[in-house]
């Protein structure tokens, strides 16, 4: 019974993070960022949390990722839905 509360909690990250990417394809900072902006800074996401929960979507293949190069010219993930995540969305 312990896990409904993080697996609530869990769903829900992940719902942000697909709505997050169904604009388009973000790296993670940009993602917790919009998160923040949408909401009025009501929800912060930690970045363990979210990185936790883009690897998971990731092994669900319900996003994907490469590599490319930030607005500040740094490396960095980015991340973009699948069609099975517009589906799960």
């Amino acid at each position: 019974m312990a896990r409904e509360p993080l697996d609530l909690l869990q769903g829900t990250l992940d719902v942000l993070i697909l709505k997050t990417l169904s604009w388009g394809p973000m790296h993670g900072y940009a993602v917790s960022r919009w998160i923040r902006e949408r909401t009025d800074a009501v929800l912060a996401v930690e970045d363990a949390a979210l990185y936790q929960a883009l690897h998971r979507l990731e092994r669900r293949e319900w996003i994907e990722a490469e590599w490319g190069l930030s607005e500040n010219n740094r490396r960095a993930k980015y991340y973009r839905l699948t069609p099975a995540g517009r589906r799960q969305l």
